[in-house]
């Protein structure tokens, strides 16, 4: 692992770092290309049976920390509703909801239907995929 003319340990562990460095960066670029970051169009049926349309981007670490930060996020009724606040956009790239919406979505919507706008902003493309092949098997 140490190059053949390596005298002394920092030498040695420079000429190790060289080597190493280019792998992670090439293993970062990699994770970076494959995460897709672009706005996903999700489709939630209501309760009354219409259609509610909002798009989302894949959820990142940042975010889900952040939104456990944000007041409510410590439990996952609380940390689900802050990520719709601040996650959910309509195809301009806007958002849908704002902070101080949070007690009139609580109130005011029914929970069946409030769920549903959180599992949309939370589930990623495979956890989707899933579900819908689940309900075509039956």
């Amino acid at each position: 692992m140490f190059s053949p003319g390596c005298t002394g340990a920092f030498y040695c562990l420079n000429y190790v770092s060289l080597l190493v460095a280019p792998m992670a960066n090439n293993a970062l670029a990699r994770l970076k290309k494959a995460a897709n970051l672009q706005p996903i169009k999700r489709v939630v049926k209501l309760s009354d049976g219409t259609d509610f349309e909002l798009y989302v981007t894949p959820l990142t670490m940042a975010e889900r920390e952040h939104a456990q930060k944000m007041p409510g996020g410590d439990n996952a009724n609380g940390l689900g509703l802050n990520l719709l606040i601040t996650k959910a956009m309509d195809d301009a790239g806007q958002r849908l909801f704002q902070a101080g919406e949070i007690a009139e979505l609580k109130n005011e919507v029914l929970d069946a239907d409030l769920q549903a706008l959180m599992l949309a902003v939370i589930a990623d493309d495979q956890q989707e995929q899933e579900i819908d092949m689940k309900s075509i098997k039956k």
